[in-house]
């Protein structure tokens, strides 16, 4: 074999290779694969045990409603006077009573319950919110690092197979020693590459796994399309739909109305209730059946609950600030998330239109010109190395741009394992 069909051949192992795995990575159409996101985040509606919880936190006030509405049971029992009076039984019967609430207490309370439910359904939501979120992350974050190590096994292919060639080209003194000594370099850096690559994947998949609420789920391909379905979002449009659809905001609101229905409760409570009885006994000295009435109320002169409304009036105020702090925090989260946003869609734009497309010509050229002699090995190895680098930091930016846009769309919710 002569020199020009060893450097051909050199040639054709390091950048025809490269080349093809280029178009198979960034085919439009992802190859057929295991799991979807919709798999996951079914599989963690029905698994992450705080979605269990904040149900259950919604039927627990359900239940608070039923019982803050009821009224007093009703008592009786037995009841006797004058026993023993001119050695005769006395008066002898029986009596029931019952605690009349007054001032619309009752309903006052499911109110106050009422509100505390809708409180809890919106608390209910925002977790549903954060466990999709997360669910939505982390699946991006396996894709990305499935991709990686889709990357780094086509590197660590080339760094063989260059290595190969390399050799050869030396021993038909094409090429110095040191151009074998880079080449095996850049294979060795490249199973390095690649091992991180499959660590990085084990991670991201556990971190799904947990997230699911399934954390021994086995490891399996994913399907997805990293560059379909990013939205183009402004500031503007992406602060109005938070402010309008935040379940966390909602909730903030509904506490103002939870804490003014608390107050007008305690203002009621003012008003004390009444306690009625009434009996019937038969007088055995006179052989008469007699009944009795008795009617009785506390009478508020030391306690009018003003105490227990002062509370309530001080936590009306604490709610109406609550909302203006939510709302100030939610602007403060979406600053920070907008930032990560526009400068993860900036860098996209740029491989997309400008990096990627001169990484591939650069290569197209630097194999050209080996092809003709003008450019050694090792300027080929450098072009194979820059354009995989090019590759992964865009693997990168996209991972941060969806990461971005899942926070700013999911209303800037996030921890889905934690409690609330």
């Amino acid at each position: 074999m002569d020199a020009k069909t060893i450097r051909t051949v050199g040639l054709l192992m390091v950048s025809a290779t490269l080349i093809a795995g280029s178009e198979t990575l960034w085919a439009n159409e992802p190859a057929p694969m295991d799991m979807t996101l919709a798999q996951f985040e079914a599989m963690a509606e029905q698994n992450n045990p705080t979605l269990g919880q904040a149900a259950a936190r919604v039927q627990a006030l359900q239940g608070e409603w039923v019982q803050a509405g009821l009224w007093p049971n009703p008592r009786g029992g037995y009841q006797a006077n004058e026993i023993n009076d001119e050695r005769q039984a006395g008066q002898q019967g029986a009596y029931v009573g019952q605690e009349i609430v007054t001032a619309g207490k009752l309903r006052l309370s499911r109110d106050v319950a009422a509100q505390a439910i809708q409180q809890a359904e919106h608390a209910y939501a925002a977790q549903r919110g954060r466990v999709q979120n997360d669910v939505r992350r982390a699946f991006y974050d396996v894709l990305v690092a499935q991709r990686t190590v889709e990357l780094a096994d086509q590197l660590v292919r080339i760094g063989q197979e260059g290595v190969r060639a390399a050799e050869a080209l030396f021993q038909a003194k094409e090429v110095a020693k040191v151009d074998t000594l880079q080449a095996r370099i850049e294979a060795d850096s490249a199973r390095i590459l690649a091992e991180k690559a499959r660590n990085r994947l084990t991670a991201a998949w556990r971190q799904l796994a947990l997230t699911v609420g399934q954390p021994d789920l086995p490891i399996a391909r994913v399907d997805g399309n990293l560059q379909e379905g990013l939205p183009r979002l402004t500031w503007d449009e992406s602060l109005g739909r938070v402010l309008a659809e935040s379940p966390e905001l909602a909730e903030a609101r509904v506490g103002v109305d939870r804490a003014a229905a608390s107050v007008a409760r305690q203002r009621a409570e003012r008003m004390p209730n009444v306690d009625l009885q009434t009996g019937v006994l038969y007088d055995n000295a006179t052989r008469d059946t007699i009944a009795e009435v008795q009617v009785g109320s506390p009478w508020p002169l030391f306690n009018r609950n003003q105490g227990n409304i002062r509370k309530a009036e001080a936590e009306l105020v604490v709610a109406r600030g609550e909302v203006r702090r939510v709302e100030l925090e939610l602007r403060q989260r979406l600053a920070a998330a907008f930032e990560l946003y526009q400068n993860a869609q900036n860098q996209v734009d740029k491989y997309s239109q400008d990096i990627l497309p001169n990484a591939q010509t650069s290569l197209d050229l630097v194999a050209t010109g080996y092809r003709h002699g003008e450019f050694g090995y090792v300027a080929l190895l450098t072009a194979q190395r820059t354009f995989f680098q090019v590759n992964l930091a865009y693997l990168d930016a996209i991972r941060d741009l969806r990461s971005s846009t899942v926070a700013i769309e999911g209303n800037l919710l996030s921890g889905s394992l934690q409690t609330r």
